[in-house]
């Protein structure tokens, strides 16, 4: 193997066969997608430790299960948990505007989304935040001030589109 080139290749060979196998293991292709990604990362993370590995796909696929294992695990502990966390135990209800919210920010990069969202719906200060994300107070002022101006043409544009379809 050599670096990057060599493991994009690799994942040409063999991505397709990894996803079906794991899929055939844990019934989810959007799961089995997911680990078998996050196995190709920590082989690019690996870097020259990989190209020493004698099975390429075969330490591929263990790492994909592993991963899965450990998201099982995690869901398992979860729903043993949940019926501890107090408050109510119904799902939040999303209106249309919250949806086209929920939509505009994901368009925003995750340095900006972060921010905003722990400012407006998480209601921390910049001070909080910057201690949170272990930031300056004046990167999370001047990512709050670009992050608004990025989100509201996103959110204008939407909520024209409803407008529109509501004259209709």
């Amino acid at each position: 193997m050599a670096g990057s080139r060599a493991i994009g290749e690799l994942y040409d060979a063999t991505y397709p066969r990894l996803v079906l196998q794991l899929f055939a293991i844990c019934g989810d292709q959007v799961d089995a997608e997911d680990a078998v990604q996050e196995a190709f990362v920590k082989a690019l993370a690996a870097g020259a430790a990989f190209d020493r590995v004698e099975n390429p796909e075969a330490w591929l696929r263990k790492v994909a299960l592993n991963h899965q294992r450990n998201v099982w695990r995690h869901t398992g502990v979860a729903q043993r948990f949940l019926t501890r966390v107090p408050g109510p135990r119904q799902t939040a209800e999303l209106d249309p505007d919250h949806v086209a919210v929920m939509a505009a920010l994901a368009q925003l990069d995750l340095d900006h989304r972060t921010v905003l969202v722990l400012h407006h719906l998480g209601d921390l200060g910049t001070a909080e935040i910057a201690r949170e994300l272990g930031i300056p107070e004046g990167t999370v002022k001047s990512r709050l001030a670009r992050g608004r101006t990025r989100l509201a043409p996103l959110l204008d544009d939407r909520l024209d589109d409803r407008e529109e379809h509501d004259h209709a």
